[in-house]
Parts: C-alpha cells; sequence; structure tokens
C-alpha cells in the first residue's frame, strides 16, 4: 500500500482529516516538564498520545526545532521516530529554493529524518520541486 492509499485508509478508519501541527516554542513549555531532560520531546509525546487515537498525521513547524541548534534536531528526529508509521508526518518547511538546494531539502526530510511531505513555498517556481522530491515520494501515486 502507498502513502496515499495508506493516509486514505486512516482518513476512512477515523473519519478525519485531523493533522495536529507540532509549533512547539521551548519557552510556553508548561513547568512541570521542565523536570524531564528534554521537556520539548516530552511535549510533543503527550500532546501526540492524547491525540493518536483521532488524527491522521503530524506537522511540526521545523522553525521551532532548528531555533534550538543540534538539540532541536535531535528532539525533532526523536519526535518522528515517536509518531511512527501508523500516520503521516508533514515537514512544515516551507522550503523554497532550485536546483541542487532542493534535492538536498528532499534528502534531509524524506531520506534523514523519516518525512512523508513537506510544505514548500513556491515563490522560485516549478523548480523548487526537485526531482529527488517527486522520485522519492511520488513514485507510485
Amino acid at each position: 500500500m502507498n502513502q496515499l492509499q495508506h493516509l486514505i485508509t486512516h482518513i476512512r478508519a477515523k473519519q478525519s482529516f485531523l493533522c495536529v501541527g507540532l509549533d512547539t516554542d521551548a519557552s510556553k513549555i508548561p513547568a512541570h516538564l521542565h523536570d524531564f531532560s528534554q521537556p520539548v520531546l516530552e511535549f510533543n509525546k503527550q500532546i501526540i498520545d492524547a491525540t493518536r487515537a483521532y488524527c491522521v498525521a503530524y506537522k511540526p513547524n521545523l522553525a521551532f526545532y532548528e531555533s534550538m541548534g543540534s538539540e532541536g534536531w535531535d528532539i525533532l528526529k526523536s519526535t518522528v521516530e515517536y509518531i511512527g508509521p501508523d500516520h503521516l508526518k508533514i515537514a512544515d518547511a516551507k522550503r523554497g529554493d532550485i536546483g541542487n538546494t532542493a534535492d538536498q531539502y528532499a534528502k534531509t526530510f524524506f531520506n534523514d529524518l523519516g518525512f512523508d511531505a513537506i510544505t514548500i513555498a513556491p515563490y522560485m517556481g516549478r523548480e523548487i520541486l526537485s526531482n529527488h522530491f517527486w522520485s522519492i515520494k511520488t513514485n507510485g501515486l
């Protein structure tokens, strides 16, 4: 079953189109979560646990993770792994570059981080939809 069919199956089973955004602002994490070694990751896990039965996708906003440097990337990767294979994972990256740069974004988000989809900012035209994006994510759709 390809990703689109998998998503449609979940939409029908849950009777839901719900996509949960994980725009996790480290400065707004509840105080009780600061006892954990990674409060942002713990916050994400609790949100995921509370919504897993109702949603079909999760969409972490990468700006919140990138702003934390390498620790943020580690938290993002752990969050994606925690979501697991049963939900669509969308990198809310809003990337928009051309050529080799778009290829590198696709490689990072799909291969290295395990996302299923990515948001883009199409201001630079069709070239931002790199061949890498299409060869990885649309094969068989």
